[in-house]
């Protein structure tokens, strides 16, 4: 991992996996590479973290997943969200953003405001 990417915080594996499956019917790599993507390069998940995430999240009915092939031709696992998981997605999303502006109001207070 270089100086410009960033580890992820406990607990956000889910949320990014679920944001990267919204997006575009995926497979493992791919999610890997959606995610890379879509964070401008600053996260990068291992891949040891994923597919026991995966797992999870479609033991949890959030994801799907189905067969098919690769853009390179390899059988691949093709994974896509659930109504339970668009749900789901929302309700982390919402959360997420609320913890964020949480922490960044506390960022920013000043001495007067104390």
């Amino acid at each position: 991992m270089d100086s410009k990417t960033t580890e992820l915080l406990p607990g956000t594996l889910d949320l990014l996996i679920l944001k990267a499956v919204s997006l575009k019917r995926l497979h493992g790599y791919g999610v890997l590479l959606r995610i890379h993507q879509i964070s401008r390069k600053r996260l990068e998940v291992p891949q040891g973290s994923l597919y026991p995430a995966l797992y999870r999240l479609e033991h949890q009915g959030l994801i799907t997943s189905e067969w098919g092939q690769s853009e390179n031709k390899r059988r691949a696992k093709y994974y896509t969200l659930t109504r339970t998981g668009r749900t789901r997605l929302r309700q982390e999303t919402d959360g997420w953003n609320r913890l964020v502006s949480g922490i960044a109001a506390a960022l920013a207070a000043t001495p007067d405001e104390v």
